[in-house]
């Protein structure tokens, strides 16, 4: 199976499962179909740390806050566009699957949710930011970003 109809196949089994009156082989199926998109997955499912990205990359990322527009506007990574995390499906043809995507929240938590159905629905250039906007101001954002880099390729 392709990634594109396996990543369908993924979208499609996840909204069965969700329909209350999903019949239960159409459960059967979905569950297949979500058990299959498990094995083919890398390891990690996309996440990474700030540092592992380097100063330059930043720039040619689209990134993607997936808090609510509240917590948005009370800061946010520099460049970072807002999306609610549950609205990322809704808004997928915003979001290019020809450059590499970032997305975050607070934790890391409901980014990975909303990585996990992009990913599903066929974007394999998406990364999670590993600990969130708490990780990142926390390690000192682009700052210590650029300095893990000068670190490494000394």
């Amino acid at each position: 199976m392709t990634l594109k109809p396996l990543a369908l196949a993924a979208l499609a089994a996840a909204t069965l499962l969700l329909a209350p009156a999903a019949h239960a082989d159409q459960q059967a199926d979905a569950v297949d179909f979500m058990e299959a998109y498990l094995e083919f997955v890398d390891y990690g499912g996309g996440v990474i740390f700030a540092e592992q990205i380097p100063a330059d990359e930043w720039k040619k990322m689209v990134v993607i806050d997936a808090r609510d527009a509240a917590q948005f506007a009370k800061g946010h990574i520099p460049g970072a566009i807002n999306m609610d995390w549950r609205q990322v499906l809704a808004k997928r043809n915003t979001i290019p699957k020809d450059k590499p995507v970032l997305i975050y929240c607070n934790t890391g938590s409901l980014s990975a949710q909303a990585g996990f159905a992009l990913r599903v629905a066929g974007w394999d250039k998406l990364r999670i930011l590993q600990g969130g906007m708490e990780e990142w101001k926390a390690k000192g954002g682009f700052d210590a970003a650029a300095k893990a880099t000068a670190t490494v390729k000394h």
